[in-house]
């Protein structure tokens, strides 16, 4: 096994809430102090933004971290790059490492992004020398050369963010450390990040630190990913695994895949236009391991419990109908019930339908439900919010990869071999 180009042992970071204590105090300081504590102003306490982290990172692999916001991922990129220290604990890092935290760090306003390439290069570590025999690679790769003499206050975020890590990342280092900053960048260039990152872990031996709430780059990117929550390791493992606990855990709750809507009044068009005899009380949606959650993984079968109230008694024709429709009301397919003859007695009734299998991309949608005998019964047009997260592997297409940018549906599909044709 590779030696661990990243160890952590017992990693602790604490902050202090509301202190006003600095390095070094003035009598304007010590008197307002003393004002503010006979005015009863006390300190907050104390923040663990991390506790009892301990791990290890083989020299060349890509690894990526996640966790929700405040779970301790950019603390701890920040321990690993030397801008803070940890409060208890022991961080090694073998080998020259460069980062990437936040949009412009070490960039000054006022200066060119020529100027800005050195600045931030040598605050990385590169020599003047190494800085200028790249310096057209990393402004050939950043895809600023009409704006490299121009302050880079001008610059978008996007332009910031493609210069910043350029620079990092032509940086002859054994360990970059990325944060959530690409994702202000374009798609193209996103990807234009990933495969260099890729790149580099795959032929230069390069160990990368990925910090990222896209499921779909971080798959693309690693194959062990970290799990941070409140400030500790939850898991560490296949990144796969990893993110499908966390999708399910971060969308399971007491409301997340259920949907009450005994209300009559909300929610529905005007009352005038149906009977309301039926009417939809509530909605639920299963995962493929029978949990009830909002969010569900692409090509994973979707399961809806459909809940009516029946008001009254019915003897006739019935059906319901579902329509899946994107967020901008483009509607994607509908799933019948079929009109059946049947009779309802007062009380609630359940049915459901599964849709495997699920079709849909990662995104967004919304369910409309819709209920009618020979009239009209009831519809709520926006009843379910339906969110698919990507299922993507490290070897599928990026094209194919999750996300609508390719349309909304997956459909399976075989291209014949190319064959050559007589002249004709």
């Amino acid at each position: 096994m590779s030696e661990a180009a990243i160890s952590l042992s017992g990693i602790g970071k604490r902050y202090q809430l509301g202190s006003r204590r600095a390095a070094y105090t003035t009598v304007r300081d010590a008197i307002g102090e003393r004002g503010r504590r006979r005015a009863g102003s006390r300190d907050a306490g104390t923040l663990w933004a991390l506790r009892d982290v301990s791990l290890e990172i083989p020299a060349g692999e890509a690894v990526g971290m996640i966790g929700a916001n405040g779970a301790g991922k950019s603390t701890l990129l920040k321990i690993l790059s030397r801008i803070t220290a940890p409060t208890e604990g022991e961080a090694v890092i073998r080998g020259r490492a460069g980062s990437l935290l936040e949009v412009g760090t070490g960039f000054h306003p006022e200066l060119s992004g020529r100027e800005n390439v050195y600045l931030n290069g040598a605050i990385l570590g590169m020599r003047r020398a190494e800085i200028a025999r790249k310096f057209d690679e990393i402004v050939g790769f950043a895809e600023v050369e009409k704006f490299i003499d121009t302050p880079v206050k001008r610059y978008s975020s996007g332009m910031y963010v493609r210069l910043a890590f350029a620079v990092a990342a032509h940086l002859d280092a054994d360990i970059l450390l990325v944060d959530e900053v690409l994702a202000v960048g374009d798609i193209a260039f996103q990807r234009k990040c990933l495969g260099k990152m890729q790149e580099q872990t795959a032929s230069e031996g390069r160990t990368v630190l990925f910090v990222s709430h896209n499921l779909a780059s971080i798959k693309a990117l690693t194959r062990r990913c970290i799990w941070l929550e409140h400030g500790g390791v939850r898991d560490f493992g296949p990144t796969e695994s990893v993110f499908r606990d966390y999708i399910l855990e971060a969308s399971s709750g007491s409301d997340a895949g259920v949907t009450d809507l005994s209300d009559i009044t909300r929610g529905r068009p005007s009352a005038k236009h149906f009977d309301q005899k039926v009417t939809f009380e509530r909605v639920e949606l299963y995962d493929a391991d029978g949990r009830v959650t909002d969010t569900h993984l692409e090509r994973q079968p979707v399961t809806v419990r459909v809940v009516l109230r029946c008001r009254t008694a019915i003897d006739e024709e019935f059906e319901l109908l579902a329509r899946v429709r994107t967020l901008d009301d483009t509607w994607v397919f509908a799933v019948f019930s079929g009109r059946r003859p049947l009779r309802l007695e007062p009380g609630l009734w359940e049915t459901g339908f599964t849709i495997d299998p699920n079709p849909l991309r990662a995104g967004t949608y919304q369910l409309e439900f819709y209920c009618l005998t020979h009239i009209a019964q009831d519809l709520v047009p926006a009843a379910v919010t339906l969110r698919i997260a990507s299922n993507a592997s490290p070897d599928d297409d990026p094209r194919y990869a999750g996300g609508t940018e390719y349309g909304v549906v997956r459909v399976d599909y075989e291209w014949s071999a190319l064959e050559q044709m007589g002249d004709r």
